[in-house]
């Protein structure tokens, strides 16, 4: 039994020394370079920070960012990653839930981590490349990681205003790197296109593709997902043969016309995750490359990424509704009624997961921790943790689950899980709010705030932009003299619905 990812990182290092593993426009790592990297970084950090501590990593888009996150697991550690570009508020309340001593930073982003309200040790990741490996020392490190051991924390939207740090072991990591890999057939012939943010729970697939697989990872640019023609063109420069996108990711090239152009030559297969697919998009994909594998996903971060998958067989029309399938090996996926009772054949429940693939908390949350990960109440004989979603799902006749949606207020908007109830506690922050009410049009994908108060729509934009990431600004404010109300004296979201255009 493997005990930690290193087992794999040692196994493939060794395996592909000289094969290229981690490639950006400016260079190349090979899995002999990735890994030297990760034991130099991993032999400074053991001469500073106590093994099984949390160290905050920010980088950008990259293949140092990578070795980073592993030369922090080579030192017997888990990393808290951060989008050194996301507002800076939004970078000190992370800082000030994971309470980490200590940051590596790559130089473009050391400036701004000099302005952060973090009073630990600032290390630049250049700085310590050359660091001589100390292999007694990292074996020393590496003896103290077990499976069930934190390996990341990332962070999610909170509903207090507060991101939640989801934390995912090693073994829940391994477990579904695994699943996917069985089901997509990722082997060390494949070049993955990696679109994720590389702090985002997306990214896992890309980063430990090559650790576990000896696969190959392409780090596209970001500003080329707005030109379509140049995302295809290198697509084909560098003979991706695997992507692992969220839905907006896949649907804006289709939407501006790529295929009109160009087409991915060498692609193979492609998954898509994050919100529900709009299949006028994915016939597209389909009618240019109808010999891709293509894989529908669902999952929350609490559940290592994806829980349920489901291979596209048939060709899709404009008004298809995808499944999400069935479960991922090692995971369990039940439904139940709001009374905790589980649901009838065929009716709607909630999903809920199970297996060793569920987190392990909320980082420094017990009380949130408690109320999100519960005994199942199906099992009274022993301890079987299971994670309530909060979306609705139902099984067909076939076994197949279906999705129907939230039951709360929390939403998925251009691949990012959002809980409406933190953009009103930002919005209430603005003195000129006096209350207000986030509401989500989802056939437009569209943020709406309803507030009152003198601020302006512009004062408030502009606040969103300087404290919160860009897929948190509300797309649209509304104005009213007060919230419509319920006799319960609650706000009426129905009748502010009504305002969707």
């Amino acid at each position: 039994m493997e005990t930690s990812v290193l087992c794999r990182l040692n196994r493939t290092a060794r395996t592909y020394a000289d094969k290229v593993m981690f490639k950006d426009n400016d260079r190349a790592l090979t899995f002999a370079e990735f890994d030297a990297y990760t034991r130099s970084i991993g032999t400074y950090l053991s001469g500073k920070v106590p093994a099984g501590s949390p160290v905050i990593v920010m980088s950008g888009r990259h293949t140092l960012t990578p070795a980073c996150f592993l030369g922090v697991v080579r030192a017997g550690c888990f990393y808290a990653p951060m989008d050194g570009d996301m507002p800076v508020t939004r970078l000190n309340q992370i800082i000030g839930v994971i309470k980490s001593q200590f940051m590596l930073v790559d130089r473009a982003h050391l400036a701004t981590a000099e302005t952060l309200d973090f009073d630990g040790e600032i290390i630049v990741m250049e700085d310590i490349l050359d660091t001589p490996a100390d292999e007694k020392l990292l074996s020393a490190r590496e003896s103290t990681l077990v499976c069930t051991s934190p390996l990341y924390v990332i962070f999610t939207s909170g509903s207090t205003g507060v991101p939640k740090g989801v934390i995912t072991s090693h073994q829940s990591l391994m477990c579904y790197i695994d699943s996917v890999c069985k089901v997509l057939d990722i082997n060390d012939t494949d070049i993955m296109g990696n679109q994720s943010p590389l702090d985002y729970i997306a990214a896992v697939r890309d980063i430990y593709f090559p650790i576990s697989r000896g696969a190959s990872t392409f780090i596209i640019p970001k500003n080329e997902f707005a030109v379509p023609a140049m995302l295809f063109d290198t697509l084909n420069r560098e003979k991706i043969t695997a992507l692992c996108w969220s839905v907006a990711g896949v649907e804006l090239p289709a939407k501006l016309g790529a295929f009109d152009m160009s087409k991915p030559e060498y692609l193979k297969k492609l998954c898509f995750s994050g919100s529900v697919m709009p299949c006028k998009y994915l016939k597209i994909w389909q009618e240019n490359l109808p010999d891709v594998l293509y894989v529908n996903q669902y999952g929350p971060t609490e559940a290592t990424a994806s829980c349920t998958y489901y291979v596209v067989n048939e060709k899709v029309d404009d008004d298809t509704v995808l499944p999400i399938g069935k479960p991922y090996d090692n995971y369990r996926i039940l439904l139940l009624n709001e009374d905790n009772t589980a649901t009838e054949n065929g009716a709607v429940g909630e999903i809920c997961v199970s297996g060793p693939v569920l987190a392990l908390g909320y980082y420094g949350n017990k009380e949130v921790t408690e109320k999100s990960f519960i005994q199942n109440p199906l099992n009274p004989n022993y301890r079987e943790l299971i994670y309530k979603t909060g979306d609705l799902g139902s099984f067909n006749a076939d076994g197949i689950l279906e999705f129907h949606g939230r039951k709360d207020r929390q939403i998925k908007h251009l691949g990012h899980r959002i809980e409406l109830g933190e953009i009103e506690e930002t919005a209430k922050k603005l003195s000129g709010v006096t209350d207000c009410c986030s509401l989500y049009n989802k056939p437009k994908e569209q943020l709406y705030l309803f507030y009152t108060g003198d601020a302006t729509s512009k004062e408030i934009v502009l606040y969103f932009r300087q404290n919160m990431p860009a897929f948190m600004v509300p797309r649209k404010l509304i104005n009213l003299e007060q919230l419509p109300t319920l006799p319960n004296g609650k706000t009426d979201m129905q009748t502010l619905k009504t305002y969707f255009k």
